[in-house]
């Protein structure tokens, strides 16, 4: 009985303390409301936001330019500003005037714009300072080239007639002419390949100069491809051709063909043949008593990515 009794006593009490905060929490809660219904009058740092800038000047220096703005609005409309940094857009193709080097914006230009830019429920009180200037520079637009910092290692008997291609393999710089004359090149950010056997396809962050706030980059990374093969090395005998000889002046020489050795794809092995290479001896390069003529090779098919001979002397007489 006494448990009873007990737990109906302690049961009233704490629905008293339940009651008890809730009301208090609804009281709480008629408080911000009545506060955030009310009028209230407040000045703001906003930050510009610049659009249409047009592409051939650069703002510069451009950090501290901000706006003090004072508005009367309801409480409920505060909040916005508090849960994000305030931020005013400038249309350099309509809110701005150009004089010489700069560009000013003046308040009333902002005062103009308040209700697209506040709302109806905002009341714009006050702009300050009254103007500002935004100073520019001409800019320059450049092409640069990209350099991939790439080390590639293939496995045996692998390979690529071209190294690697880029897209794109140049991009497009625009800022001011003493910030953009330097710069002669890009390089990606360095990667090494192992063990390649199959073809290369990859997106590479570039470089590009720390504190470039002034200079606009038409690209932030390119794509790397190459297209990898099986390769092999091949030998043809090839005739060797005399050129720039004298007239009247007759030339016995050997070997009349010698071995070139050459290096492709298996792909293109079979289409290789001796009209592929060109081997010449220039008698206008011999020079006196030498009893031998150099080789060299002229002429190959672009089917191969590289071939060389192996003779380097070839033996001749003068005969009358």
């Amino acid at each position: 009985m006494k448990t009873l009794k007990s737990n109906i006593i302690s049961g009233i009490k704490n629905r008293k303390i339940n009651v008890f905060f809730l009301f208090l929490i609804m009281a709480f809660l008629i408080l911000i409301f009545s506060k955030l219904s009310k009028e209230y009058t407040n000045t703001l740092v906003f930050e510009i936001d610049k659009v249409n800038v047009p592409q051939e000047h650069v703002i510069l220096n451009d950090t501290n330019a901000k706006l003090n703005i004072t508005l009367k609005t309801y409480g409920f409309n505060w909040l916005k500003y508090y849960l994000k940094k305030p931020e005013i857009t400038i249309d350099f193709k309509k809110d701005v005037t150009k004089k010489g080097s700069e560009y000013i914006l003046n308040k009333s230009a902002v005062f103009f714009k308040s209700d697209s830019e506040f709302g109806s429920q905002e009341e714009l009180l006050n702009v300050s300072p009254d103007n500002i200037y935004f100073r520019f520079d001409v800019n320059l637009i450049k092409k640069i080239p990209v350099v991939v910092n790439a080390t590639i290692n293939f496995s045996p008997g692998f390979d690529t007639f071209k190294l690697y291609e880029m897209h794109p393999d140049s991009i497009q710089v625009v800022g001011p002419n003493e910030l953009v004359k330097p710069i002669t090149s890009i390089q990606t950010e360095k990667i090494t390949l192992e063990n390649v056997k199959s073809d290369i396809s990859m997106t590479l962050k570039l470089q590009l100069p720390k504190n470039n706030e002034d200079l606009i980059f038409s690209n932030e990374a390119v794509e790397m491809t190459a297209k990898v093969e099986k390769f092999t090395e091949g030998s043809l005998k090839v005739p060797v051709e005399l050129i720039n000889v004298p007239d009247g002046l007759k030339i016995k020489y050997f070997p009349k063909a010698i071995n070139v050795i050459f290096y492709t794809s298996l792909k293109n092995f079979n289409d290789i043949s001796v009209k592929d290479f060109k081997v010449t001896c220039d008698y206008n390069k011999v020079s006196s008593n030498q009893t031998f003529l150099l080789p060299e090779l002229n002429n190959m098919t672009q089917k191969v990515k590289s071939a060389k001979i192996n003779q380097q002397h070839i033996d001749f007489i003068i005969t009358e």
